[in-house]
């Protein structure tokens, strides 16, 4: 391994020479195949710190798909029932990690498109052939199955940004970084984040189911790794609606229940039989049913541009249709990087079947958000750990 990689460029094309190093030793990264830019090596880096976290905390396989030092999307390796297959796009039978990899990236198939990848395993066959079909930038992994790694080479014409990264790798404890060409150090976030965070239930209703605490967990790491404000949304054992980068908690609130909306309206039996035409690509469709879900569906159902789209005209889901389908969901966990300073977010989160919630607590509101927690029936924790994160 090198101890300096000349990168492409920096966040943008003028931004010139760019490199990683470290000082006094080897890079824990070894380049595969293509030449990885300054931006993927932020996603490939908080991807694999994600999903190394959420393997220590579960013991299965993780994935997620990276965008922007963002994930659109985080998951464990559990198997897909046929709804998820459909609403994923699989059709073969899938390995427990191809099954986190097909999670994450189904978490928002939309934000995912040009995603870098990180997994917590050996990249298999069966995730390489998944990955394959996918608009993806890159992939970091601790290794690659030789079968897999050939057929992921030819991805972008043979220029697929490849990583293998030293999972024993250990950083210094101390981070540094420059802004303005002034070096910033701090601490690294180093508390494990575990069932331990989830003992001090604030609310009236102390129900916490296991499954429940482990969507807690895995939305709390998740938010470990997003960009600030964040919240986080998870059911089931991979994230459904990540909202990040936000100047107001609510706005990320408002953004993430949006996302895990159209996750949830995904399983609808109208947008699972969607008639599409033959010729429409795998992108092409995630744009046409985020569409079709939205306010402007004439943009694909109108009498001049349905045919491009489907090969019989499907009927548009109402205001009310929508409303009916989402008001049976429950069970939804919903994680915050910070304390929720107004109820709105509240409000919010349980009209998209919101039923557990930890955030750190500390706001001077902090009772407020819990008498609306037990008015709507919320189990509320408070783990006293903020996860900024910039």
């Amino acid at each position: 391994m090198a101890q300096l990689i000349d990168l492409k460029y920096g966040c943008n094309p003028n931004q010139k020479p760019a490199r990683i190093f470290i000082e006094n030793r080897d890079l824990p990264i070894e380049v595969l195949n293509g030449k990885p830019g300054y931006i993927n090596l932020l996603d490939a880096f908080n991807g694999w710190q994600l999903v190394s976290e959420l393997k220590a905390s579960s013991g299965l396989p993780a994935a997620t798909s990276f965008k922007h030092v963002s994930p659109a999307g985080a998951a464990l390796g559990l198997p897909l029932d046929d709804t998820l297959r459909k609403m994923y796009f699989v059709e073969e039978e899938l390995s427990p990690l191809a099954c986190a990899y097909a999670r994450a990236r189904g978490s928002d198939r939309m934000s995912s498109f040009g995603d870098f990848i990180a997994l917590s395993d050996y990249c298999d066959l069966s995730t390489a052939r998944l990955i394959a079909k996918e608009v993806s930038d890159g992939i970091i992994a601790p290794g690659y199955e030789s079968d897999a790694l050939n057929l992921l080479k030819t991805k972008r014409k043979g220029g697929y940004t490849i990583l293998k990264i030293d999972r024993n790798y250990v950083p210094a404890s101390i981070e540094t970084k420059q802004v303005f060409g002034i070096s910033f150090q701090q601490g690294r976030s180093e508390i494990p984040i575990d069932a331990n965070l989830l003992h001090n239930i604030v609310t009236e209703n102390k129900t916490l189911p296991e499954s429940a605490k482990n969507d807690l967990i895995l939305s709390l790491i998740t938010l470990k790794y997003t960009q600030s404000n964040s919240v986080c949304y998870a059911y089931g054992g991979q994230t459904i609606g990540v909202g990040a980068g936000q100047q107001s908690r609510i706005h990320c609130t408002r953004l993430a229940g949006n996302k895990a909306d159209i996750w949830q309206l995904r399983h609808h039996p109208r947008v699972l039989e969607l008639p599409f035409v033959d010729s429409i690509g795998r992108a092409d469709r995630d744009n046409v049913i985020d569409v079709y879900l939205g306010e402007d569906c004439e943009d694909v159902l109108g009498k001049d541009v349905w045919r491009n789209y489907f090969t019989v005209r499907p009927e548009p889901l109402t205001w009310e249709e929508k409303k009916d389908w989402l008001k049976n969901v429950t069970g939804v966990s919903l994680g915050s990087d910070g304390f929720f300073p107004f109820d709105d977010n509240i409000k919010r989160a349980s009209r998209s079947g919101v039923s557990y919630i930890a955030e750190p607590g500390g706001s001077i509101r902090d009772q407020l958000i819990i008498d609306t927690c037990n008015a709507l029936g919320i189990t509320m924790v408070f783990t006293g750990m903020r996860l900024f994160h910039h």
